[in-house]
Formats: structure tokens, sequence, C-alpha cells
């Protein structure tokens, strides 16, 4: 079976009719890169470099599956938009590879990414902090910056 991206495992969460399902569902899907959109989300001891709202951005038309990134794989890099990541970059640099980020996303990762640096995925995703605990009991949550 194929990989699912991480909107389209969010979709099927948001689905779920039940807690328990939307925990196997995340748990059946567990990588890095969900945990850590997660912790971004919630964890309100993460501060985030991100000016809150809508971004000036053009979403990438590219049929999902072919020219575009995966959110995956950029995830790695989000550390640059959190305070405590890279600092040392300036803010209008840091908001200029954000766009650049999100217009290199598949339109609808885009779109999860921008959700949850306006700490509102679980507004538009049925998956609450308490379904997120339950499926990674793993992640401490607090003091992170």
């Amino acid at each position: 079976m194929m990989k699912l991206m991480i909107h389209e495992v969010l979709k099927k969460a948001h689905g779920a009719k039940t807690k328990a399902q939307k925990v196997k569902i995340l748990q059946e899907n567990n990588s890095q890169a969900l945990r850590t959109l997660f912790i971004i989300n919630f964890d309100e001891s993460v501060k985030t470099r991100i000016p809150e709202g809508e971004v000036p951005y053009k979403p990438n038309e590219a049929p999902q599956g072919t020219e575009h990134s995966l959110l995956e794989k950029e995830a790695k890099k989000l550390y640059y938009y959190v305070k405590g990541g890279a600092d040392n970059l300036p803010q209008l640099r840091i908001e200029t590879m954000y766009i650049q980020l999100l217009e290199a996303l598949y339109k609808d990762e885009a779109e999860v990414l921008t959700h949850v640096f306006n700490r509102d995925l679980h507004k538009h995703y049925r998956i609450t902090h308490a379904v997120v605990k339950e499926a990674f009991p793993e992640i401490s949550w607090g003091g992170r910056s």
C-alpha cells in the first residue's frame, strides 16, 4: 500500500467516527513529520516565527504526486520557523523561506501547514489534543522554548 500524504492521513482521521478509530489511523500513519506538526499546533511552549493569519502565497496547482515537495520530507526543516531553531536568520528571510516552502508543497499539504502555524489544525480536522496524546504517548509536551 502506498504511504498516505499527511493531508490524506488527517482527512482519514477526520472522517473516523470514534476516538479509538482516530487514534488507530494516526498510529498506523505515525511519522516524525506528523508528530512534529501536532507538536507545533498543540504545544503552547513552541513559539513560532510565522505571523498568524493569511499567508500571501500562490498554491501549487501541480496534480498530487507530481511536481511538488512533500510535507513528510520538508518537516525536518520546520525548526527554521520556530523560536530557538534558526534565530540568527532575519525575520524577513524566515517569512520568505516559509512562502517558498508553501509554494513548493502540494496545495492541500500547504494548507495543512498554514493551519499548523495558525494553531487551528483541530478546527479544520476533527483531531483533538487528547486524540494526539493517546495516539503518541511518546511525545513530551511543554518546555520547548
